[in-house]
């Protein structure tokens, strides 16, 4: 496990950095600079110590000014310096600098709680149910709970049940034996024995036909498949993770899904609250989807506290993914060398039956998520007005993907 440092002269220079550091769940000691550093710590510096440095600290400094960050290169550790203007996501990114690999980013309490429980949980073999909107990062957080368990050595296998085709999810999951079906000219062994003393990810799973969640239940409850064409069954020793964007326990009262498969599935339910109420994940998902994103051979494009500003107000309907197409046209449609608010091409719509000369008072929605669905709805019903019932342009102008599109449509339906 990375163990972080924060010098004495670093921690001076920038006082609030160990605190938000530790609201991201990255907690850190201060320790005297010249304290030889042990395997597998990384150290926070202060720029005037680079004498001790090796290439896995990273240097910092409070400086006024235009802000700058250098990657590590060449045996030479980061670099970061930043003022007062640019300490929110200075820290920001420092955190994304230390985060270990495989914990999603994050600093909003109610996320770092929920890491927390999914760390204690991944010590378990307990199956996990992942709840939350489309493009809150269910899968990422379903790549912590394997990263944190004693399976982490063996395969990580996730798979879109909505994304392939229903005739052929059962020999996908199940395996096949050959001439099983028309078109078998081989055997397959499946995805679960391709998960095979690992962790299995069944993505969206209220799309699974309800014939075969009578035999995932069998797989999760006696530990074996039946492969289509096979006459025995085989045993697997595979973790399943669920992910659902639907409130299961609707889906199970209006037939939809197996009550009991949904209980043996909902042994450990993790919910994802939308990017929306989480407005401190905002600025350090920005900061990694900048890091990642931004050419390593380039000078770094720092947002400015009116971007960020931006940001952290939109209400992000395609939460996650809508933010990440965000940041990278950001990336190549800024003018100059930082990313101002205008280069964000965040683009907000008008309902055209609201009149915007005298708009009138409408009942406040009682809680806020039910503000940010009503909103996100109405983007969506005028992102189609404007193309004509085109969904793939419609999404261009959303922001978002087109399959994300398709289950935001098929929600406002089951709503409806």
């Amino acid at each position: 496990m990375t163990t972080i440092v924060l010098s004495e002269r670093a921690g001076q220079a920038h006082p609030a950095l160990a605190t938000w550091l530790k609201g991201a769940g990255l907690c850190c000691r201060t320790l005297s600079a010249d304290s030889a550093p042990r395997r597998g710590e990384v150290r926070i510096l202060h720029v005037s110590e680079i004498g001790i440095a090796s290439h896995r600290d990273i240097l910092t400094d409070f400086v006024d000014g235009e802000p700058e960050f250098i990657r590590a290169a060449n045996g030479q550790p980061a670099t970061i310096r930043f003022g007062r203007a640019d300490m929110a996501f200075g820290h920001a990114l420092i955190a994304e600098l230390v985060r270990p690999a495989h914990r999603p980013s994050c600093a909003e309490p109610d996320s770092t709680a929920l890491l927390a429980l999914a760390d204690r949980v991944a010590r378990s073999d307990a199956t996990v149910l992942l709840l939350g909107e489309t493009g809150t990062g269910k899968e990422g957080v379903a790549r912590y709970v394997h990263a944190c368990s004693p399976r982490a050595d063996k395969p990580f296998v996730a798979v879109n049940c909505a994304a392939l085709p229903e005739t052929m999810l059962e020999a996908m999951l199940f395996g096949h034996q050959k001439g099983s079906f028309t078109g078998a000219s081989g055997a397959s062994e499946g995805l679960f024995r391709a998960a095979e003393g690992g962790t299995l990810l069944l993505d969206e799973i209220a799309e699974l036909p309800l014939a075969l969640q009578s035999k995932l239940l069998r797989a999760l409850q006696e530990r074996e498949i039946l492969p289509v064409g096979a006459t025995r069954a085989q045993p697997v020793d595979v973790r399943v993770i669920a992910a659902a964007n639907r409130d299961l326990a609707a889906e199970v009262a209006a037939g939809r899904f197996r009550a009991d498969l949904y209980w043996r599935l909902n042994v450990m339910p993790l919910k994802l609250k939308p990017l929306a109420e989480r407005r401190l994940d905002i600025r350090a998902i920005a900061a990694t989807l900048l890091f990642r994103h931004s050419p390593a051979d380039a000078d770094f494009a720092w947002p400015t506290a009116n971007a960020i500003d931006r940001l952290l107000t939109h209400a992000w309907p395609g939460n996650v993914r809508e933010l990440e197409n965000v940041i990278q046209r950001a990336l190549l449609l800024r003018q100059g060398d930082r990313i101002e608010a205008d280069d964000l091409a965040i683009e907000d719509f008008t309902p055209a039956h609201i009149p915007t000369h005298a708009p009138a008072a409408v009942p406040a929605p009682a809680r806020l998520a039910d503000a940010a669905k009503a909103s996100a709805a109405q983007l969506i019903r005028d992102a189609l007005a404007a193309t004509g019932g085109n969904r793939q342009r419609a999404a261009e102008r959303l922001g978002i993907s087109e399959r994300t599109l398709r289950y935001r449509l098929a929600d406002l339906r089951a709503v409806a």
